[in-house]
């Protein structure tokens, strides 16, 4: 009977790994991250947005992502538009939009609508390259951040603008029963949780990644359950006027799950959870009784977020 068995077996193993693999391309589209860059939901891949063959443009790629990060941040929103270059590199720009919390206390440290990103991406050696499938993609890339007034710029009234510099080598395993797409990456920066978290107080180098596990899904889809992380740079500038020592921030971590299409795919949508930042120090509050010490949580170490991307 067991041997009966063996090659129905094989034959349906042979077809689901055949769908695995044809669902493992087709992360390679255009997924935009938070900021706009091609990758998963915070951290960018060594992929930039597909032009079709003899194209030197690419259809470009909106995105639009939403991040409820708790009653002291409040709600982030961001919209995006990114072009690629004959397969080989991007520019984009991003809209950070932000909606006011409710904490007496800390909230004011983010009550301005937004700021500016652009970004930009130039692959530095193509996945696969000397015909070896192990060869991953490198890519380099940058993200400016122009009128970011949080935390920092609330503490002392000013604008400022801050920088990443990066590279990110992306891998996509097509020769496992389970394909992976794995990401690390190392950048140069002066932002703490992208801005968001204000003005570091150095510029300096930190590490991301992630990991995705494609898995075929009903009507052709591709479902994708990932992880991410991002390290941030340990103090925020400003901070330790209020916080002794300036805080400590936390790497920032994303679960999330992908659905897109197997094949030529053109749009996506993740939801996931990340966890940002908790209880990052103390400070002294006003009471009736005179000051008080008292811890400084950000609520933010458990977030929602859903976005959207899509290719004309």
């Amino acid at each position: 009977m067991l041997k009966d068995l063996s090659r129905p077996v094989r034959v349906l193993s042979g077809i689901i790994v055949l769908l695995l693999i044809q669902t493992a391309a087709s992360i390679q589209a255009q997924n935009l991250t938070l900021e706009g860059q091609t990758g998963g939901f915070i951290t960018p891949t060594a992929y930039v947005v597909r032009a079709r063959t003899g194209s030197f443009f690419s259809r470009p790629s909106i995105g639009y992502h939403y991040v409820h990060a708790g009653d002291v941040i409040g709600d982030v929103h961001t919209a995006s538009f990114t072009e690629g270059f004959a397969n080989w590199a991007e520019v984009g720009y991003t809209r950070n939009a932000h909606t006011n919390g409710n904490n007496p206390y800390f909230s004011a440290l983010w009550e301005y609508p937004g700021m500016n990103i652009f970004h930009g991406k130039g692959i530095m050696l193509k996945e696969n390259s000397f015909g070896s499938p192990w060869t991953p993609g490198v890519a380099a890339g940058f993200v400016v951040r122009t009128g970011d007034h949080f935390v920092t710029g609330a503490i002392d009234g000013k604008s400022y603008t801050n920088e990443d510099v990066y590279v990110s080598v992306t891998k996509t395993a097509l020769n496992l029963k389970l394909p992976i797409l794995a990401n690390v990456g190392f950048k140069m920066t002066n932002a703490s949780i992208y801005g968001i978290g204000g003005q570091s107080t150095r510029f300096g180098g930190r590490f991301f990644g992630g990991i995705g596990f494609p898995l075929p899904g009903p009507w052709h889809t591709a479902i994708i359950p990932a992880a991410g992380f991002t390290q941030e740079p340990y103090h925020v500038q400003n901070l330790g006027l209020f916080i002794p020592g300036g805080g400590q921030i936390p790497t920032t971590l994303d679960y999330a799950v992908r659905i897109t299409q197997r094949e030529d795919a053109r749009f996506s949508i993740d939801v996931g959870v990340g966890q940002v930042a908790g209880q990052i120090g103390y400070t002294v509050l006003p009471s009736p009784g005179g000051p008080v010490v008292a811890p400084v949580n950000l609520e933010a170490r458990s977030v929602f977020g859903i976005g959207a991307s899509f290719q004309f």
